[in-house]
């Protein structure tokens, strides 16, 4: 099956956004405007996937600034045995300083012997369940590059991102909440392109969600109309569909029209089923403890609660309110790793042992990542507090759930850490990956658009069969 589309014709949207505003419908205007779409919404468009799926949804826990690879899921003992030496400019022309070896001890957990650092004791007890891809590579060592290709395969902005182009594919399973969810207390370097819908209709551009208050009347405003009850705006909504359907009639086939109608129905759905999705309240004290309440930790917990409702794609931003990139540390790597995975850690378990007791995780694809890696040479700095700078040809990604292989440590960088060599995976191939998991060919998955077929993994992509349950 092809999924390619042709643009729909935008006429007619002014009339439906004055005549809806004109009835008053205010309390529905902010979900109203996330959710409009330019065609087929994604409640409209579920879709039969190209074959038999092993994933139905996918939870993205993205570090942003670029976790350690070195430090983290990738031991590398020979930096000790060349701790100073600097690299040659062959191997980089960026070092200013040598080799700075790990100070975290390293050992293999659970029957599957899968190797990571003491700095993940809980997600240690999750081993079996980790597929740890020790290859990955990307094409730019700097943050807002390498964002934009994790995220939507390309350098440049603005390409529709991967959580766009699943909900485009598959639609959603919730009649009730949006297809693609963003998890946040601020916007990240790049912003809104991370989650962009792009030349996509507009109903696949993710929701963003504010995490920084946790009260759902901020998360998800104008959940409530400020004056009327349901009965009322009910009865709004119904002669504003009556008018509609009077318009409709004389234009047969207006895609743009009957997604605009779905939108408001969608956005008067969510006031009641929104209010209790993403109410982490309503959890068991025992629930909340295994989380921990951090900031990450309630996205994780909201992110469960959404994928269990049928959320399609979910991404939980590792931020903090007040800083830029948290994982970024040029400065004082050592103490900035024990602090940044403490809090990842026992968040990135909480949420792997819950969906598994809850028999999700087998048809939730987990990803925890960032957009590249950190250099195995250190990053001069005050004394004591060498950093490591951005690192690209060589860094880790851990998927867990959703049709891969657990327990396995698949692919290798070189000895130093410096370049994957062995099974090489590229951003391309992970979004391909991703993608068949769904259920989807990502070389199927198009849009035609300015007279040519987009798609995810553009004219790349291979599958990472190895991973593969």
């Amino acid at each position: 099956m092809n999924h390619s589309v042709t643009t729909a014709a935008t006429n007619r949207r002014r009339w439906l956004q004055t005549a809806s505003l004109g009835f008053g419908v205010v309390g529905l205007a902010g979900l109203y405007q996330q959710l409009q779409a330019a065609e087929l919404s994604p409640q409209q468009r579920l879709m039969q996937p190209h074959f038999v799926p092993r994933a139905k949804r996918v939870i993205l826990l993205f570090m942003n600034g670029g976790p350690s690879h070195v430090d983290t899921f990738d031991p590398k003992p020979a930096l000790a045995r060349h701790a100073g030496e600097k690299p040659s400019e062959k191997e980089t022309r960026r070092a200013k300083a040598g080799y700075m070896p790990s100070p975290f001890r390293f050992r293999p957990h659970g029957s599957s012997a899968v190797v990571m650092s003491e700095l993940f004791p809980h997600l240690s007890q999750c081993a079996d369940d980790l597929c740890v891809i020790r290859s990955m590579h990307t094409d730019v060592p700097n943050h807002e590059p390498g964002l934009i290709i994790m995220h939507s395969g390309v350098q440049q902005p603005t390409r529709p991102s991967i959580g766009s182009w699943v909900t485009y594919g598959l639609g959603t399973e919730n009649q009730n909440l949006p297809g693609y969810v963003v998890l946040g207390p601020r916007r990240p370097v790049v912003g809104p392109h991370l989650w962009s819908n792009s030349f996509l209709p507009g109903a696949y551009q993710g929701m963003a969600v504010n995490t920084q208050d946790m009260q759902v009347d901020r998360l998800v405003t104008n959940l409530k109309h400020p004056t009327l009850g349901r009965a009322d705006q009910r009865r709004q909504l119904d002669l504003l569909a009556g008018l509609n359907r009077l318009h409709a009639d004389q234009r047969q086939q207006d895609a743009a029209l009957e997604a605009q109608i779905q939108a408001m129905e969608v956005a008067f759905s969510m006031q009641l089923e929104a209010s209790e999705a993403f109410d982490i309240s309503q959890e068991t004290q025992a629930t909340r403890d295994l989380y921990g309440d951090t900031l990450f930790g309630r996205q994780c917990l909201l992110a469960r609660r959404l994928s269990e409702r049928g959320v399609r794609f979910i991404t939980s931003y590792y931020l903090t309110p007040g800083g830029n990139q948290p994982w970024d540390t040029h400065t004082n790597n050592d103490d900035g790793h024990r602090k940044l995975c403490a809090d990842s850690d026992r968040a990135t378990a909480a949420l792997l042992t819950d969906l598994k007791q809850r028999g999700l995780l087998e048809d939730t694809l987990v990803i925890w990542t960032g957009e590249f890696g950190r250099t195995p040479y250190a990053q001069p700095n005050d004394k004591g507090k060498q950093g490591r700078d951005h690192h690209h040809s060589a860094f880790t990604t851990v998927l867990a759930g959703g049709g891969v292989k657990g327990g396995l440590m698949y692919g290798a960088s070189d000895e130093l850490g410096m370049f994957a060599v062995e099974n090489r995976v590229h951003v391309h191939d992970l979004h391909a990956t991703v993608l068949h998991l769904l259920g989807i060919d990502h070389e199927q998955l198009t849009y035609r658009y300015s007279g040519r077929d987009f798609r995810l993994t553009d004219v790349h992509g291979q599958i990472v069969q190895g991973i593969l349950a």
